[in-house]
């Protein structure tokens, strides 16, 4: 039998440019899949699913789902954060979060509105209900508890 002619020269990996669609209204979703241990950063327009590890700081346009199991160790931005998972690190969403049961956050929390189920837990100032922009009462004008004073 004759030897096999040699594989032709790899060609060096060249970028290709994909225009984004201004006529689909669907919104994509990223995954961090089980298993997978990522370090950087997220930003963009998207969904976002983690269900494996990510460390870094993550700030998007669309929904974070943080799956029970997973983790994200770094400050979160997004319009609606849920947390399934865990946290560490500040969390901030203009809209919503939702605490799933398995939830745990270790960090500030600020947020348009909060839905907590009963078993997540929380380390951390937490600030919800405030518009962005409202102003927020100073600590003089802020009722003080009588505690034995």
């Amino acid at each position: 039998m004759p030897p096999a002619p040699p594989a032709p020269p790899l060609a060096p990996p060249r970028r290709v440019e994909v225009p984004m669609s201004t006529t689909n209204s669907k919104v994509s979703e990223s995954i961090v899949a089980a298993g997978l241990t990522i370090e950087g950063k997220i930003e963009g327009n998207g969904n976002i699913r983690v269900s494996g590890r990510f460390k870094g700081n993550v700030n998007v346009k669309g929904e974070l789902t943080i799956e029970p199991g997973a983790s994200i160790d770094g400050e979160v931005k997004a319009d609606t954060v849920y947390v399934g998972g865990e946290v560490r690190g500040h969390l901030v969403a203009a809209s919503r979060v939702e605490f799933k049961e398995s939830g745990t956050l270790v960090g500030d929390l600020k947020a348009g509105s909060l839905t907590v189920a009963a078993g997540s837990k929380m380390r951390g100032k937490v600030e919800f209900g405030w518009k962005e922009g409202e102003i927020e009462p100073s600590p003089a004008s802020e009722p003080k508890l009588g505690l034995g004073h």
